[in-house]
């Protein structure tokens, strides 16, 4: 067998085992999209899920690329169900792409679990710096465009769920950026302890399908 076959041959095996975890961590994703739960002190339309973990572990594990490639077939497939017109689709999209792709670069050069640590923290970073701007001048004025939802309205809920909540700024700084701190920690905090029970499941179930 010539170099070049076997070169061909191994480029295939990789590339079907990337789109089969791909499809795996897509399907655990969608499930974990659906299974949302309210926190303490925001409001009732800014819910949490974790299924940016097996985003993460899948930026990790095959690459920064494949974890933004999961985070679109995530929302795409949530569209049927959105409430939101697919703008909490899209700004979930953007946002958590920022997040996966900034923590599987860094990781992506930096194997270790040092690395791994340093990569999520970075992409915790970057998810709330650049998710603030995102959310303050496109997000929350297409509430109001599309879903005749005023910025008032938005106020006033998270009014009701922290007092100290008084205008759009407040929004951001007081509702939004601690959510993606929080989101980005606790997600980084379970993908740590997850991601190599996962990698092997995933590796497993390519083996036996193939």
């Amino acid at each position: 067998m010539s170099d070049l076959t076997r070169d061909s041959r191994y480029s295939r095996q990789v590339m079907i085992r990337r789109i089969t975890a791909s499809g795996l961590l897509t399907a655990m994703a969608v499930v974990l999209m659906y299974m949302e739960v309210s926190l303490p002190l925001m409001p009732a339309f800014l819910k949490f899920d974790f299924s940016e973990v097996p985003v993460l572990i899948g930026a990790f594990s095959i690459g920064p690329v494949y974890g933004v490639i999961v985070e679109l077939l995530k929302n795409l497939i949530h569209l049927p169900a959105t409430g939101t017109e697919g703008i909490g689709e899209m700004s979930n999209f953007i946002t958590g792409s920022l997040y996966v792709f900034t923590a599987g670069l860094i990781y992506q050069k930096h194997r270790t679990r040092k690395g791994a640590v340093v990569a999520m923290l970075v992409g915790t970073a970057v998810l709330a710096l650049i998710s603030a701007p995102f959310n303050y001048f496109v997000t929350l004025p297409l509430y109001g465009s599309v879903l005749g939802f005023p910025m008032q309205a938005i106020i006033g809920m998270c009014n009701a769920a922290n007092s100290h909540v008084h205008d759009k700024t407040d929004v951001i700084l007081m509702v939004f950026v601690p959510f993606n701190l929080f989101k980005g920690l606790l997600v980084a905090f379970i993908t740590f302890w997850v991601y190599k029970p996962i990698s092997r499941l995933i590796n497993q179930t390519y083996e036996k399908t193939h």
